[in-house]
């Protein structure tokens, strides 16, 4: 058996090749020379080009997680290599983790998902992060972390009359609908896919399943054409909590409040009740990976995907009620600025942890629309996150009080489908497709609108909150009917 190089061995190897001028070779692989003392630091000036550092996401990791599966973006030279080639660029870091790597998936933003046969400690994989960094083949890497839905508890008690939309504390919903009700514009929810509702069926177009692990999916396989949502219910002991959770059928309640059937008397009323919808599965049992949900969102707003058919149907609003803790990393970011490039507004949570928004992704990543949640005093909701960050507010009520919840369409079953229903939900993933829902009104009414003027405008058709704010509300609560009035002259 051979003799293990030590990271310190292999350092220094590579410092060597600096001093010469040379490049080592690894699996075909041009390695350039990295700095040996401090591997993110810029190397110290010489007569030779700087060599440009990779970017390593080592603040995206959490003390007392796990991680096997990270988010590669390989160098000009590497990224035209063979499959076999790019692994074995990594793998003295692999080595020196105790860890075998392949390669499972190119991403749409020409990043590679890569997976361990073990999972690391957070100090395990940061290490092994940034002696990949160290190879010189890599432009940036980071964790492919799992994101969840930003949803509370759901209160099962129906109530007919949506305060969200017509009361003195809501979006005056209805003085929009003078100037559009949303036909002809798309909104893309990437959720844990939809379930089959009569108030909701007739707007919902073709979508597609980004979950690539099928063990999550419950459907028998990874990503496929079919976005309905089989169940994202757990057991206790799973998922990191210490209690089970029945299925949350997020997705449909989502859809519903941007675009559930209105004028068909029953139900709920969408806020852009003639727009349609194109459901995108991106979260399942414990929810969703993020090389999974950039993937989804390049998908949804007209781009290219790998081995993925085309959307047929361009979105022109993303809603993403769904977040995670750490900085907004390079594989976020790339997918929304490509969507965006594209003119598709991506609209996003702030998050339900009482913390300021700079601390959630996607909340916090550049070119979005970030959402915080107001309750039916017109207040900022208990647990909607704040600051900076958040672009605007919206209804995303309080179900502790009664009727203060965010009623929509639903799902009866507890694990798998059941019959439709009607519930009540709060978070600040019920405020989110409220604005997404206008601003299928406002691209209804003017498709020419760019997502940075559709942005601009939607921020002066604001008020300040009823209950008033402290913490940072944005521009303030929507006004559906004096954001329309703007846009439509």
């Amino acid at each position: 058996m051979g003799v293990k190089p030590t990271r310190s061995i292999r350092t220094m190897a590579l410092s060597a090749a600096a001093v010469v001028g040379t490049c080592s070779l690894i699996g075909g692989l041009s390695v350039l020379p990295a700095n040996a003392s401090d591997p993110t630091a810029r190397p110290a000036s010489t007569d030779a080009p700087a060599v440009q550092q990779a970017t390593v996401a080592t603040g995206a990791l959490e003390s007392g997680q796990q991680y096997d599966q990270f988010i590669v973006t390989y160098k000009d030279s590497a990224r035209t290599a063979t499959k076999q080639a790019r692994v074995k660029s990594l793998g003295p870091a692999a080595q020196d983790a105790g860890v075998a790597m392949k390669e499972l998936r190119p991403t749409a933003t020409g990043a590679h998902v890569v997976k361990a046969d073990a999972k690391m400690t957070a100090k395990e994989a940061r290490q092994f992060m940034v002696d990949a960094a160290e190879t010189g083949t890599i432009s940036s890497i980071e964790p492919d972390v799992r994101m969840t839905i930003s949803a509370l508890s759901p209160n099962d008690t129906r109530y007919g009359e949506q305060w969200d939309f017509t009361g003195s504390t809501g979006m005056r919903t209805p003085g929009a609908w003078n100037y559009s009700t949303g036909s002809g514009a798309v909104v893309a929810i990437l959720d844990t896919g939809i379930t089959s509702h009569s108030d909701l069926n007739a707007n919902v177009l073709p979508g597609y399943d980004f979950v690539s692990d099928a063990t999550a999916a419950r459907d028998g396989n990874g990503r496929d054409a079919n976005p309905a949502d089989q169940g994202d219910w757990f057991n206790a002991g799973e998922c990191g909590s210490g209690s089970g959770s029945n299925s949350s059928w997020h997705g449909t309640h989502v859809a519903g409040t941007v675009a559930a059937v209105t004028g068909n008397g029953k139900g709920v009323a969408g806020v852009a009740p003639n727009a349609k919808v194109v459901p995108v599965r991106v979260l399942a049992k414990c929810g969703g990976m993020l090389s999974d949900i950039a993937d989804a969102i390049v998908w949804a707003s007209g781009g290219t995907v790998p081995g993925v058919p085309g959307n047929p149907n361009p979105a022109d609003a993303i809603n993403m009620s769904l977040g995670g803790g750490g900085a907004c990393g390079t594989t976020y970011q790339n997918a929304i600025n490509s969507a965006v490039s594209r003119g598709t507004s991506v609209v996003v949570a702030a998050g339900n942890e009482q913390q300021n928004a700079s601390n959630s992704r996607p909340a916090n990543c550049n070119n979005v629309i970030t959402v915080a949640a107001s309750d039916k005093s017109g207040g900022m909701s208990w647990y909607s996150n704040y600051g900076s960050r958040v672009d605007v507010t919206a209804p995303g009520g309080d179900t502790s009080s009664t009727g203060g919840g965010i009623l929509s369409t639903l799902n009866s079953g507890r694990t798998t489908p059941g019959t439709e229903a009607y519930a009540e939900y709060q978070g600040t993933s019920m405020a989110t497709p409220h604005v997404a829902g206008v601003v299928a009104l406002m691209r209804s009414e003017n498709p020419s609108m760019s997502p940075r003027a559709l942005e601009s405008a939607l921020k002066a058709g604001t008020r300040a909150l009823p209950g008033g704010c402290s913490l940072g509300c944005g521009s303030g609560l929507v006004d559906a009917g004096k954001v329309l009035a703007g846009v439509g002259g």
